[in-house]
């Protein structure tokens, strides 16, 4: 079996893993701000008996005590988990004191207003600042898009739809998106394979027996997400599912009715899934646009004054994480120990540090997840077991061998995106 090879932005090895870094004498430096931006939590996946994707598999989907799209107990706990770390190591870093609640000029949590994005932030709290009464802001009604977390489009110009294609085709690779569902066309078939679509409704029924077959076209609307429609789109939601199950722990053979027989056939399915992301949400013209609002709240978290919020928890979705990555420039990077490249939970983490000999101003960008087995196996987050940590660098704020850029030119380019 040919294995699909994640090419476009998250292709490369390149960022250093934390135990490979040079090794660190903060003693030199004092932290003295961070924004993180997070993926929300583990989720209930859109796959059902009765959604669309009922008719792809004369299987049924597995149910799910929690509805779909919302965060599980499971996915609940894992936050709690990530919280205790992070409060660990934001006193090991001196941001704060143990034992003692942060004030609302210390932290601020604001998620987008969908369940599970609410949630994760509540369970994050908990986890990080037990006891404590730390809000937990959502500024729209639940269940609606936060304009700041909302990758929409804005433009419905004929001029910004025709250069958002071909930046996505140009993302796509060689023969643009025609030739990314051809490179992946063993892993479609495979996926045919695993889910039994020739005995499906779509097969049975509607006569629709090739999965690879359907048209593939973007959509680029005013006021709605880059959308796209055909066997991609298709396979990314049961790559989706795939994966959410073996989070939460389901017995390996009730992941995909068992048909899926080694991690290598299981990176290959959710490699669809990482090209879709890519394709609609890293592809430059889109990501810039798309990405507008986050990156300017980002950059005005770190405005200039001593009045700015020590600690600042974002909370969204993998498709901010892929247009966010893409308009900083973030180089690639490969994430040691987990299939997906914008982890379930995985968190951002904008750093502002003063070198005290120089008083220069600093910011490192790392990646903090769970690997894919501590997410399956529930594993508690501490000093002793932290997460899995990777430093990030951007293009034009290039970092020395501890990963710090400088603040100076990190904010001049927050500021060019921005505009």
């Amino acid at each position: 079996m040919k294995k699909v090879k994640l090419k476009l932005l998250f292709s490369l090895p390149f960022i250093l893993s934390f135990s490979a870094q040079a090794v660190e004498n903060l003693d030199s430096y004092t932290l003295e701000q961070v924004v993180v931006f997070s993926r929300h939590g583990l989720r209930a996946p859109l796959a059902s008996p009765t959604s669309t994707l009922g008719k792809v598999t004369p299987n049924q989907w597995p149910k799910w005590d929690t509805p779909a799209s919302y965060l599980t107990s499971r996915g609940g706990v894992l936050e709690s988990y990530f919280g205790h770390y992070f409060s660990e190591w934001l006193v090991d870093n001196k941001l704060f004191v143990d034992n003692r609640c942060p004030t609302d000029k210390e932290v601020y949590i604001y998620t987008n207003s969908l369940q599970r994005t609410i949630a994760t932030g509540q369970y994050f709290a908990v986890g990080a600042f037990p006891g404590c009464l730390v809000p937990v802001v959502h500024k729209e009604k639940l269940g609606t898009m936060d304009p700041v977390f909302f990758p929409v489009i804005r433009d419905d110009s004929p001029a910004f739809k025709q250069a958002a294609i071909a930046s996505m085709n140009d993302t796509a690779g060689p023969n643009g998106i025609d030739g990314l569902n051809n490179q992946l066309r063993d892993a479609y078939q495979d996926m045919a394979n695993v889910i039994n679509y020739s005995a499906s409704s779509n097969c049975t029924t509607d006569k629709q027996c090739d999965f690879i077959a359907p048209a593939t076209q973007f959509i680029i609307e005013k006021g709605k997400e880059p959308g796209l429609t055909g066997p991609l789109r298709t396979g990314t939601s049961i790559a989706d599912a795939f994966i959410l199950q073996y989070y939460e722990g389901s017995p390996l053979q009730d992941v995909a009715w068992g048909h899926i027989k080694t991690p290598q056939q299981f990176e290959q399915l959710v490699a669809i899934k990482e090209h879709y992301n890519t394709v609609l949400f890293g592809s430059p013209v889109v990501a810039k646009h798309v990405a507008a609002n986050l990156v300017s709240y980002i950059d005005h978290s770190f405005a200039d004054g001593d009045d700015n919020i020590k600690f600042t928890f974002l909370t969204g979705h993998d498709s901010n994480v892929a247009s966010l990555f893409s308009a900083l420039q973030i180089k690639p990077y490969q994430l040691p120990n987990q299939f997906e490249t914008t982890p379930i939970g995985g968190k951002v983490v904008f750093e502002k540090w003063r070198d005290n000999r120089s008083g220069e101003a600093l910011m490192k960008i790392e990646y903090f997840y769970q690997s894919t087995d501590q997410i399956r196996h529930l594993t508690e987050l501490n000093r002793d077991n932290p997460p899995q940590k990777v430093v990030l660098e951007m293009q034009n704020c290039p970092t020395n061998a501890m990963g710090f850029c400088s603040f100076t030119t990190f904010k001049h380019v927050m500021s060019d995106i921005s505009k």
